[in-house]
């Protein structure tokens, strides 16, 4: 550890990539982040597989180019599709019917989803650790950092999918219906909004921005069919630090998480890194609970 922080006072450009390297990382995990907020905010479900979601559009990029040897980056769009089905047929068959249960009830059926999901996983690709290979090489920055050229454009992408999702959010019918039923279900439910269908495309819709996530990932990353809940822990980190519905507030707040992780991976060894993420998730936690009392007794 005291070698690590000698290093970085040492060297500082290898400050530079790591803060890099967190940044590009975080851009990515903003993708699952807002997912879970859509769902947290529209439907009050809190995904447990959300991370799970994340793992297996990974593994549609992976196979897909294991079997085609194309460049896993063109299965995006084929994650997107293929995960958006499966959110919709997931929400048919499993959340409609917790929707109005209280709120164990929604956390133990994703729970076990995630249980499924990872033992699928593990049964169709083996527990071995897989990575995407894309191939386009690396950039080397102040001579002493090396970053992959797939991680700009993976940071790229998720811009282009965060206007996409913006735009269609707040221009598009069904994105209106979205907020509407966010804000008041029953006074949607009155204007003629179908809600179940809203609930069905809203969970479908978190399944394939998931699903775009876990390619990306994929690539800048590793896969493993149990690595999801880490990827849950990282969402819940940043939308409870956020606040549902403040974008630009997930996407700083995965940012810092990003680059928070790369340097407890620096400093203190990668076996750390991931309980650093359990570390700030107890934290936020602590934090929100006595700002939340902090409210309560300015209201009495």
């Amino acid at each position: 550890m005291l070698n690590s922080l000698g290093l970085l006072v040492d060297l500082p450009a290898i400050n530079i990539g790591l803060i890099l390297n967190g940044l590009l990382a975080g851009g990515v995990f903003a993708l699952a982040a807002y997912g879970l907020a859509l769902v947290w905010g529209v439907m009050n479900v809190k995904n447990l597989a959300q991370g799970e979601f994340v793992i297996m559009g990974g593994y549609v990029a992976w196979w897909g180019a294991k079997t085609t040897e194309l460049n896993p980056i063109l299965f995006l769009p084929v994650a997107v599709i293929l995960m958006f089905i499966f959110g919709w047929v997931t929400y048919v068959l499993i959340i409609r019917r917790v929707l109005e249960k209280d709120m164990f009830t929604s956390l133990l059926s994703t729970f076990g989803l995630a249980i499924v999901i990872q033992q699928g996983l593990n049964l169709a690709f083996g527990p071995e650790v897989r990575v995407a290979e894309s191939d386009l090489g690396t950039i080397r920055i102040m001579q002493v950092n090396q970053i992959l050229y797939i991680k700009f454009v993976a940071f790229g992408l998720c811009l282009i999918l965060a206007a996409i999702i913006v735009t269609f959010m707040k221009y598009s019918r069904m994105g209106q219906a979205i907020r509407a039923t966010a804000q008041d279900p029953r006074a949607a439910k009155v204007m003629g909004i179908n809600t179940d269908r809203v609930y069905a495309f809203t969970f479908a819709l978190n399944a394939a921005i998931c699903g775009a996530g876990g390619v990306l990932i994929s690539m800048i990353l590793v896969l493993q069919p149990f690595y999801g809940v880490v990827h849950s822990v990282r969402s819940f980190v940043i939308v409870t630090a956020a606040g549902l519905g403040n974008l630009p507030g997930v996407i700083f707040a995965s940012l810092g998480l990003g680059a928070v992780e790369q340097y407890s991976g620096f400093v203190l060894g990668a076996e750390f890194q991931v309980a650093i993420v359990v570390i700030m998730l107890i934290v936020v936690l602590v934090i929100r609970q006595i700002q939340a009392a902090r409210m309560r007794q300015v209201v009495q």
